[in-house]
């Protein structure tokens, strides 16, 4: 099952990828029609915002793989690690 998590998440990460390459690829249009900069700033806030989304994204996942393995190796229970990172998501989507 953790193999099927990690496929559908690459899965995620590279569709994000994606979108934010059409993002840049945006930005790069506006800029040669010569677009206001208030909209290409804009746009560029949305691109970067994407970005630390995907690595937030990519953090959360590998700690809560390093959580699960201690759990594991520990014999502790995996709602622990799912309310303890409950709380991290929750604090880290208030962090700019």
């Amino acid at each position: 099952m953790i193999e099927a998590e990690a496929k559908t998440d690459t899965e995620k990460v590279l569709n994000r990828l994606r979108r934010i390459e059409g993002q840049v690829r945006g930005l790069q249009r506006m800029i040669s029609e010569d677009k206001r900069c208030e909209d290409v700033l804009t746009q560029l806030v949305a691109t970067r915002a994407a970005l630390d989304r995907v690595g937030v994204f990519l953090i959360s996942n590998r700690m809560k793989e390093c959580l699960r393995q201690s759990t594991e190796e520990l014999g502790l229970d995996d709602l622990a690690v799912d309310e303890a990172f409950e709380v991290f998501m929750k604090y880290i989507q208030h962090v700019k």
